[in-house]
């Protein structure tokens, strides 16, 4: 996070703590004790800017970003800064680089009916891939859906989204978070706050920000939600023993 922040300041590049991360440092001061990832967004034309810096990494270099045009086997709209050499267990068996990081969202004005249709377009559509074991036929299907999506169905989703009376922004579409929607007043100015004892940047309106996202997010969930939300064996086998 610390390399990441770097980064985008050396470049001007604008993003924020998000999602759980968000969550985490508001409500805990850090990392929230059963989460198993981390989360930042930005907007789209920082996001492009990033993709721009983040390709001269080479292969002599600590850090990669793990994208669709870098990792075939990457589908994910949002990209993924990590740290090579490291190897991380998790549902995502085919992917070039397994090391730890953090997963790099941006938004768009967009409404909840077109997120919905871009999920259910391109995330639904591309899922089988995971299943695949064959290098050949999971890259040529994941190509598939991309050039129908790319090509058509999202550019057309993203106009229907611009009829959006109540301005909002979600996740870029496809990605399938799309009950998730922000307000750009809430957003900016960015202020910071502490993320296990660094200062990172977060939205001006924490509050309504994770509101938005959760209802009621001073409420710690129940023991299932939290299990349930788990998504790496490291974990479920440290914490419940689950193989």
């Amino acid at each position: 996070m610390q390399v990441f922040s770097e980064i985008c300041k050396e470049n001007d590049i604008k993003w924020w703590l998000c999602s759980g991360t968000l969550l985490g440092a508001v409500r805990h001061g850090g990392f929230i004790p059963w989460d198993d990832d981390v989360d930042v967004s930005m907007l789209e034309k920082d996001y492009r800017k990033l993709q721009k810096v983040l390709k001269k990494l080479g292969k002599e270099d600590e850090y990669f970003f793990q994208s669709i045009q870098t990792d075939p086997d990457h589908y994910y709209r949002f990209g993924k800064f990590l740290r090579k050499g490291d190897s991380i267990p998790t549902y995502a068996r085919f992917y070039q680089q397994k090391g730890i990081g953090l997963d790099v969202f941006y938004i768009v004005k967009s409404s909840q009916f077109a997120a919905h249709m871009g999920k259910f377009f391109y995330l639904n559509m591309v899922n089988p891939a995971k299943y695949m074991n064959n290098t050949f036929w999971r890259h040529l299907y994941i190509r598939f859906v991309q050039v129908i999506n790319f090509g058509l169905l999202l550019p057309l989703t993203r106009l229907i989204g611009l009829i959006n009376p109540k301005n909002d922004y979600h996740y870029q579409l496809g990605t399938g978070f799309y009950n998730q929607s922000f307000h750009v007043e809430e957003i900016f100015p960015l202020t910071t706050i502490k993320f296990e004892g660094v200062e990172f940047p977060a939205p001006k309106d924490m509050d309504s920000y994770l509101t938005r996202m959760y209802g009621d997010w001073r409420t710690l969930p129940s023991e299932d939600d939290i299990r349930r939300s788990i998504h790496s064996p490291i974990y479920r086998k440290e914490i419940y023993g689950e193989e």
